[in-house]
Order: C-alpha cells, then sequence, then structure tokens
C-alpha cells in the first residue's frame, strides 16, 4: 500500500490567494452594490447583536479590569501609608524617649549643684526585686566605676539609700523604703533628731515611718527632714522627705510621724552614687566583689 502523499502549500501562495480573492470581492461588491445590499443587509442583523454583546462584554471586563488596578493601587497605597506611619510613631517614640531623657539629666543636672560638695557617679537602674516599689535595686555601676559598700544614693529629690552590696560591674541598693531600713534624721528647721524606718505597707498610702522624735520638739507638719550628723553611715544634710501627723506617744516621752519621702519610688529609672564615705576609715575596707 503506497504511502498517502501530503500537499504543502507554501505560505506565500495562500497570501497572494487570500489578496486575490479580497480584490475581487470588492471589485464585485463595488459593481453590484445593490445586489449585494440585502446580503449585507442580512449580515448587518446577525452581527449587529454579537457585536453589541461582545461591547457589553468588553465594557464589563474592562470595569473588572479597571477596579482590580483600583484595588491593587488602593492597597499599594494603604501599605505605603502605614509604613509612614509606623516611621512617624517610631520617630515619636524617639522624641519621647529623648525629652525624657533630657528630662532627667536636666534632674540630674539639679541634684548634682544641690550637693555640690560631693562627688557622684552617675548610674541606671538595670533590675529591681519582684515588687511595685524600689526597695531593692541594681545599678550598672560597681567596683571598677569607684563605688562601695556603704555610699548614699540620692536622685531627683533627696535620698534614695545605701549600696548594700558591690560587684566588679553592678551594685545592689537598700533603699529607705525597705522594712529593714533605719536613717538616722533631723528637723532642718529645728534641728531635733529622728529615726525613719521603712515601711512597704505605708508607703501605699504614700508615707512611711518617723520614731523616737522628742516630746519637746516643736515640729510641725511639712517640716523637712534631712539625714544627721549622728549618723554612722549617712552623711548630713541629704534631703529624706516631709513630716506629718505627729503624734505623742503613749509613754509620753516621745513622739512619732509619718513622712513623704521626696523620692518617688515607683518611677525611679536613673540615680546618682555619692563616692564619697560618711566614714573616711571605711574607704579603706576591702569590699567583696565577683
Amino acid at each position: 500500500m503506497k504511502p498517502k502523499r501530503k500537499f504543502n502549500v507554501p505560505a506565500r501562495v495562500i497570501l497572494v490567494i487570500c489578496s486575490l480573492a479580497c480584490f475581487i470581492l470588492v471589485i464585485f461588491s463595488f459593481k453590484y452594490k445593490d445586489g449585494v445590499s440585502p446580503v449585507k443587509t442580512y449580515a448587518g442583523n446577525i452581527m449587529q447583536p454579537m457585536q453589541r454583546g461582545i461591547n457589553t462584554l468588553g465594557n464589563k471586563l474592562y470595569s473588572v479590569y479597571d477596579l482590580f488596578q483600583t484595588k491593587k493601587n488602593l492597597i499599594n497605597e494603604n501599605n505605603e501609608l502605614k509604613n509612614e506611619l509606623n516611621q512617624v510613631k517610631a520617630e515619636k517614640i524617639q522624641m519621647i524617649e529623648d525629652q525624657n531623657e533630657l528630662t532627667t539629666l536636666r534632674e540630674l543636672y539639679k541634684l548634682d549643684q544641690g550637693y555640690a560638695q560631693y562627688p557622684k557617679v552617675a548610674a541606671r537602674i538595670v533590675a529591681h526585686d519582684d515588687s511595685n516599689w524600689y526597695n531593692y535595686f541594681t545599678i550598672d555601676k560597681g567596683y571598677n566605676d569607684g563605688i562601695r559598700k556603704n555610699m548614699n544614693v540620692i536622685a531627683s529629690g533627696g535620698l534614695v539609700g545605701i549600696v548594700s552590696e558591690v560587684g566588679k560591674s553592678y551594685a545592689k541598693v537598700r533603699s529607705i523604703i525597705d522594712d529593714n531600713s533605719y536613717v538616722s534624721g533631723m528637723f532642718l528647721r529645728t534641728k531635733d533628731m529622728c529615726d525613719v524606718k521603712g515601711n512597704l505597707k505605708t508607703l501605699a498610702e504614700g508615707f512611711i515611718d518617723v520614731e523616737r522624735i522628742s516630746i519637746d520638739a516643736e515640729v510641725e507638719d511639712g517640716f523637712e527632714v534631712v539625714t544627721s550628723y549622728q549618723s554612722d553611715k549617712y552623711l548630713e544634710g541629704i534631703l529624706i522627705g516631709y513630716v506629718s501627723n505627729v503624734t505623742p506617744d503613749t509613754n509620753n516621752m516621745t513622739m512619732t510621724a509619718r513622712i513623704t519621702p521626696a523620692v518617688d519610688f515607683s518611677k525611679l529609672d536613673t540615680v546618682l552614687v555619692i563616692t564619697q564615705l560618711k566614714n573616711t576609715d571605711e574607704m579603706e575596707e576591702m569590699t567583696t566583689y565577683d
């Protein structure tokens, strides 16, 4: 059985044939236009609905495409606005942090000038006990920075506490509000002596305790209490707080009172450590450190 032959017509020949056919049809339509008019009308009646449908479909497709592009553009604009908003928020947070830093530095400078007679080292609080109050906390300066045990710690307002433990690059501070803290105090106006005792329970109400006030002391609400010259660890003249509710004891020999600390112990961040010890002999003591 012989294989069937395949006839391959060159594309050039097909193009020539189609061109001639179109040319003949054009001539025919011009020469016999009255004769082909019904055919054209019939073809128009058939094609017009199809064309209308195609146009309608095209318009709908374009509307969908346009809606898709609009949605895409809106999404891109929304993402850009979100990025800009996040950047503005970050810049605002940075500005607030810078402002807070500036405020802290100003307060520290003012505090430093208030106790200009004492050398000091600034330190940041890096940790504190699981409490709402800074009764015990850790600072980021230690033995290598000149910090020693029993050095006084102050912050904006006045006395914070005393260094209780020292490491190479850190130190722990016990504040005056701790239940085990006792500070020898003195009324600034009258020079009458007293003891300031820490009390975490009453601190929630805004005060700690003052004990052993002489019954003869003429003190009133609002008087300032500072560290006294009798203290063996605290330097003299550092503001502790303001007294109120002075009440005679049952023994009728002493009085007790409340004292509102000059320092806000719920918002401590940065402190100053006075690097001068009360007793210079203590400078020779070797403090245990890591």
